[in-house]
């Protein structure tokens, strides 16, 4: 997670070091020592600046391009910065209300995790992302299967009044409408009110322990606890999280690098890694900021991640970010990013 770094700075440094890095977020070019000795507030000349900006690159701050004679922040420089310097900025009333109006609570989960992301995309012109909703714990109201053709059978799983999940299973023979009816009384009956972990497990147990006596109906049920009952594995089939304006980040300067994007893509591609930093960030406390190699993937070296969680009924269900130049404007990021958690956590609170 991202750590505080304490560095002693003088009045003149500190002031310095602000106003280059509000200078270079805001031309993305590099800064001399000229170009600051002339902005509002610095009453020293060029000179004394040069001498400045050589001790801030001492310190791990600063550093030059190429051969430019300007200088530029380090990710270091980028931390202190956001730790100490940042002034964020409160998002106006106008935002707050389009971006309610896109997460309409009677959307299904997915579309409202997908508008988050895409909204998120939209207004930083970065890669937005939402992690999908976990509901390991969730009661099963209601269990139904219907006969489907080529001996499949459709599984209903009521978890309440907003949710279903629909899900298809391969038996060894054709199953009649009646003896499906049968088992679902069955265990509507015996397991109603369980997770599905738990309905899998109990299942399981019990029956097992019978096989030697096992019907057919037996078989059915240990086939359903096997593929039904369980919490779909959303990381392996690439359904874990939701990822907008990937391309977004071909038009910043900073990224503008055929290996920086080709590993980018790559990351967004596989979508592993960084579902699992955002999965770090699921117990953290409000916003979280990566810098660089602070995520501890190679891919994000030269980008910011800002996270923040987002839940429903008092639990933690996801994480939603996003992802952009180190040379983003942090103060309008963060507020949206903390914004769109406490929005996504209200919609998804306003179904159940």
């Amino acid at each position: 997670m991202t750590t505080k770094m304490d560095i002693e700075f003088s009045d003149r440094e500190q002031r310095i070091l602000k106003l280059l890095v509000d200078h270079y977020i805001s031309e993305g070019q590099p800064v001399g020592s000229r170009t600051l000795s002339r902005m509002p507030g610095i009453d020293i000349s060029a000179a004394s600046v040069r001498n400045v900006m050589g001790d801030l690159e001492q310190m791990g701050l600063l550093k030059s391009p190429h051969t430019s004679a300007g200088r530029i922040p380090t990710s270091k420089a980028w931390r202190v910065f956001v730790d100490t310097m940042l002034e964020v900025q409160t998002l106006d009333n106008k935002a707050i209300n389009e971006f309610r109006n896109v997460l309409d609570p009677k959307m299904g989960e997915q579309a409202l995790v997908k508008a988050a992301s895409n909204y998120l995309s939209g207004f930083t012109r970065m890669a937005g992302m939402v992690t999908v909703p976990k509901h390991e714990g969730k009661a099963l109201q209601q269990v139904e299967f219907l006969p489907l053709s080529d001996r499949r059978i459709l599984a209903i799983l009521i978890m309440n009044d907003s949710e279903i999940q629909n899900r298809i299973i391969h038996v060894d023979r054709d199953y009649k409408k009646d003896e499906l009816e049968a088992i679902s009384k069955q265990l509507n009956a015996e397991y109603l009110g369980k997770s599905l972990q738990e309905m899998r497990d109990l299942i399981l147990d019990e029956l097992q322990n019978r096989r030697d006596a096992m019907s057919d109906a037996m078989q059915f049920m240990i086939d359903v606890a096997g593929e039904v009952f369980v919490e779909p594995d959303t990381h392996d089939n690439g359904n874990d999280m939701i990822v907008a304006g990937e391309t977004n980040l071909m038009r910043h300067a900073d990224l503008n690098n055929m290996e920086t994007l080709k590993e980018l893509f790559d990351a967004f591609n596989s979508k592993r890694d960084i579902y699992h930093l955002l999965e770090q960030c699921v117990s953290a406390d409000g916003v979280q900021i990566f810098i660089g190699r602070e995520s501890g993937y190679d891919a994000l070296g030269e980008c910011s991640l800002v996270t923040a969680p987002y839940e429903s009924e008092g639990s933690v269900l996801g994480v939603l970010g996003v992802v952009g130049p180190k040379r983003m404007p942090y103060d309008q990021v963060i507020p949206i990013v903390d914004v769109a958690a406490e929005l996504l956590s209200a919609a998804l609170n306003s179904r159940t």
